[in-house]
């Protein structure tokens, strides 16, 4: 008789040898260890803090390159780890299965125990310190730091920062593709007097904007829409109300439509005056003064109109149909020009500075000419190929380019959200199938990278591709003596995902590195269907490197804009746990979303830790006992 049946199991539920998961395994170890000696060059030059993390992370390429499902089942019907959670300390736990197996087989630990090797304990604790190392101490009850980028706002008034701290901001990010060195040293100096108020820390990261490959300006006016209140029949229910204000004066009636005109023709409006226009539309509209503010003249009028900066405005009095008075409307605040597209149309990019202009059509609705609009990096065009896709404004219009000149690209348009799309001017382009040779560092890069150096705790670098981007930075950061600073490498092209163990490694010579995760431009690289398995690999992999990962882009950002959150994003910021910071973009309900996301981190971090479900005691369901109805109890 089998020992197993006579311990009551069945050996056919059991079919375990040892001896061949020994062999199995052992062979696996031995292509790692192989895997590290045969890149010793990789150690060169690497800082002594990372180099434990190095040999780690190529432990876990090497892993990775097995298919081990079958081991691990075959593990785990034994009790043992299924060597799921590997990634902070892979060859200890490697080392540890097999230390097992061999009690199993012989009663006796293995001389591998004797090698050395990260273990359970010291590969969690090196991710801890460097995390802090570059982030700064965990706030209290919370791991996961919560880091917000700066609206303007931050530079011009002196309680912004302090409120963002006492919601729980732990890392301030300023965006360098925003304001300017007046406006980021006005925000620098605002938030060390929160520090100070709050007696706290609070890092502070200086992203660098990167090349811009975004789309070029287009010709037009913004344009202002005003219209009535309707009923869902389109009847009208109450006119639109304007304020025409004094152009200059810096006055905007809270919740107001403003059109900004000359101080001396407001003063000269009166109760029951008429203003006529031809709108954007070329149809004559008028507005009729019904009230006279302190410093505006409110006027209404029941049908729909476009204006923008340059309409001609004719003042007339409630009694004479002569104009008396004629001005130009000074600048609104309306929706920017555009080019609608749908599927189907063609879209010429150019190299051209020249604003684009949309698609001119015949009497019978027939293109003449295509829609242009320019390309701020025209030095791509020579680097892209016919049949490649192109993506524009974060994947909202996709389309292939059916034809590529050095100065210009033919695009035929595929993708849409919806049947019509509109494209505006300054939006992302992207290339994921395109071999792009393009600097990671700008000539604007280099010039901030001089006030960054003296400023900031970490520099942020965009559009990162490869180790050698990763090296240049290294190298300009040491001419400013500025290599004491944190560094954060952007992943958010398919490039930089597929190189990303050369780049994290290229990354260890600095005394405090992390990564983001930057799923906006990652998810149009990669694909929308596979961002949440590309996140996941990004987790898994800065893990193994003992790297802290910024968790970015759209998190819980309908409740920082407009104070409430879908059901998707707070799922999504709960399972953000899971990297060592998450970082908020700006909104007029920021501090809700800080608010918000602190509670969710603090909750979930007793369920989850990294890819390790947490097993406490479940308090929604503490007695369930008395819940459950007792037989024959239940009325008929």
């Amino acid at each position: 008789m089998h020992k197993e049946a006579a311990d009551g199991i069945d050996p056919c539920d059991f079919p375990i040898d040892v001896a061949g998961l020994i062999h199995d395994l052992t062979a696996i170890r031995s292509a790692m260890v192989n895997f590290e000696n045969d890149r010793e060059a990789a150690f060169r030059n690497l800082d002594d803090t990372h180099r434990q993390s190095a040999r780690n992370l190529l432990h876990y390429l090497a892993l990775r390159q097995h298919d081990i499902r079958h081991l691990q089942r075959r593990l785990a019907k034994l009790g043992l780890s299924s060597l799921g959670r590997t990634e902070a300390h892979v060859l200890a736990s490697v080392n540890a299965v097999l230390g097992m197996l061999n009690l199993l087989k012989a009663d006796r630990l293995p001389d591998l125990f004797l090698c050395e090797a990260l273990d359970f304990i010291q590969g969690n604790e090196t991710l801890r310190i460097n995390t802090q190392d570059l982030l700064g101490p965990s706030p209290a009850r919370r791991n996961t730091r919560i880091m917000v980028t700066m609206p303007s706002e931050a530079a011009t008034n002196p309680s912004y920062i302090p409120e963002l701290m006492a919601s729980g901001m732990d890392c301030m990010r300023i965006n360098c593709a925003h304001d300017n060195a007046e406006a980021w040293a006005k925000m620098i100096e605002n938030l060390r007097q929160a520090e100070k108020t709050r007696r706290r820390k609070c890092k502070l990261l200086m992203d660098l904007s990167g090349p811009k490959l975004r789309t070029g300006p287009i010709a037009g006016p913004i344009v202002m829409k005003c219209r009535p209140d309707r009923d869902y029949m389109g009847r009208v229910i109450a006119p639109v109300r304007v304020a025409f204000v004094a152009q200059g004066a810096g006055y905007c009636p809270k919740g107001a439509t403003v059109i900004p005109v000359p101080a001396d023709w407001l003063e000269k409006l009166a109760l029951g005056d008429h203003v006529v226009f031809t709108d954007a539309r070329s149809a004559r509209r008028s507005v009729t003064v019904t009230a006279q503010g302190e410093k505006c003249v409110w006027a209404e009028s029941r049908q729909t109109f476009y204006i923008s900066e340059g309409t001609v405005l004719q003042r007339r009095s409630g009694t004479s149909k002569a104009a008396d008075g004629i001005c130009k409307a000074g600048p609104v605040d309306g929706d920017a020009p555009s080019i609608s597209l749908q599927n189907g149309d063609t879209l010429v990019m150019t190299a051209s500075t020249e604003p684009g202009q949309c698609a001119t059509y015949s009497v019978h609705g027939q293109i003449i000419t295509p829609a242009t609009i320019g390309c701020t990096l025209p030095e791509v065009f020579a680097q892209v190929r016919a049949g490649e896709h192109i993506w524009l404004d974060d994947g909202k219009i996709g389309g292939v380019i059916k034809s590529a000149e050095a100065q210009r690209l033919i695009i035929e348009i595929t993708e849409l959200r919806s049947r019509k799309e509109k494209l505006f001017a300054d939006k992302g382009i992207n290339l994921p199938a395109s071999s792009l040779n393009i600097p990671a560092l700008t000539e604007t890069d280099l010039k901030d990278l001089e006030f960054v150096a003296k400023h900031a705790d970490i520099v942020g670098m965009s559009f990162v591709n490869c180790a050698d981007d990763v090296v240049r930075l290294q190298g300009r950061l040491s001419d400013l003596n500025a290599a004491h600073l944190g560094v954060i490498l952007k992943i958010e092209t398919r490039r930089a995902f597929e190189q990303l163990p050369e780049i994290l490694l290229a990354a260890m010579p600095c005394r405090s590195a992390g990564v983001m995760i930057a799923r906006g431009d990652l998810a149009v690289e990669c694909g929308f269907e596979r961002l949440a398995e590309v996140q996941e690999e990004i987790l898994w992999i800065c893990e193994a490197a003992h790297v802290p990962v910024i968790w970015a882009t759209q998190v819980l950002e309908t409740l920082a804009k407009t104070g409430f959150p879908t059901r998707a994003e707070i799922t999504d910021a709960a399972m953000a746990v899971r990297a060592e910071c998450v970082m908020l973009n700006k909104g007029s309900h920021i501090t809700d979303a800080i608010a918000t996301l602190d509670d969710i981190l603090k909750r979930m971090e007793a369920h989850q830790d990294k890819k390790v479900s947490l097993l406490r005691p479940l308090r929604s369901w503490r007695n369930p006992a008395q819940h459950i109805p007792v037989a024959g109890s239940a009325r008929v």
